[in-house]
């Protein structure tokens, strides 16, 4: 029997059981792909990830190797899962002890992690995410109908718009939390309406208060508590678009209505032509560990 010691933590949040949960695997040793998929959807959480260790001269040279999966696949890039799987590097790998940042080489390219001084026992890391890429703009109409809302329900001054910092989200802004509130996705529709398009997900925003949006992110006919990909993705569009200062550090929340509430920090660069420096947020803490045994 081959046992792989993984560990359980939540990220976006400094209370165990908010935020969203992660499973890491401290080291992939000779698990195939399909092996990886098979243990990410036993799993059963939106992501697993699985550390593949190199030589030191790698590591130091390219990074951690880290590879993402849903309980569906693969992935090139998500916010939570490069969070928390730095934070467990710095955490548990004896060579990263509280290391000032820990570099990942993902699917997508390389994603640094920079620290900050632990708070009430969680580890605060801020992830510079690749630059954005804007794609296509949507007709708030026809998103409307694919998310079963009502068209007067999205804030129709603003943009429905692809955006991409290694995963691409369709933006969709809400007028007002209440609305947002009670989102329930038809995942056919949703389905229907993303397999012509350059986006992979919706991702729902709206002001709640000043400095801070609320989102939502439903998706394999479930949601997602704290997406991080999805909002360097958000934060880019902001400062695009005018909503939102260069470099303002903004707030947001989300899991509010699922019971497991996250708190993402973003900020991002806008010179007038191009977003740069996409920094997304928060605190991970560690709630379990064991074993898995594959024969």
């Amino acid at each position: 029997m081959r046992a792989f010691d993984y560990h359980l933590c939540d990220v976006f949040t400094d209370t165990p059981f908010h935020g969203n949960q992660l499973a890491v695997f401290e080291n992939a040793g000779d698990l195939t792909q399909e092996e990886m998929q098979k243990i990410a959807k036993e799993t059963n959480l939106s992501e697993t990830t699985f550390i593949v260790r190199r030589s030191p001269e790698m590591e130091k040279l390219r990074g951690v190797r880290v590879r993402i999966f849903t309980t569906q696949e693969e992935l090139p890039f998500a916010g939570h899962p490069t969070l928390g799987t730095s934070t467990f590097i710095r955490q548990h790998l004896p060579e990263y002890a509280d290391c000032e940042s820990i570099e990942l080489e993902l699917n997508v390219g390389p994603v640094s992690v920079r620290f900050s001084p632990p708070l009430n026992g969680a580890v605060h890391g801020e992830m510079t995410q690749p630059d954005p890429i804007f794609g296509q703009l949507h007709d708030h109409i026809e998103v409307a109908r694919a998310i079963g809302v009502k068209a007067d329900d999205l804030a129709m001054e603003m943009p429905v718009q692809t955006v991409s910092t290694g995963l691409p989200y369709c933006i969709v802004p809400f007028r007002a939390v209440d609305a947002l509130s009670q989102l329930r996705i038809p995942a056919a529709a949703a389905e229907e309406y993303l397999s012509d398009k350059d986006a992979k997900f919706f991702y729902c925003i709206a002001p709640e208060l000043k400095g801070i949006w609320r989102a939502r992110m439903q998706f394999y006919n479930g949601e997602d508590p704290a997406t991080g990909s999805a909002a360097g993705c958000a934060i880019s569009y902001l400062v695009h678009h005018g909503f939102a200062a260069s470099d303002e550090q903004l707030h947001i929340r989300q899991g509010i209505e699922m019971g497991r509430p996250s708190m993402i920090d973003v900020r991002a660069k806008f010179d007038g032509v191009s977003v740069r420096e996409v920094r997304v947020g928060g605190s991970t803490v560690f709630v379990a560990k064991g074993r898995f045994f594959l024969e």
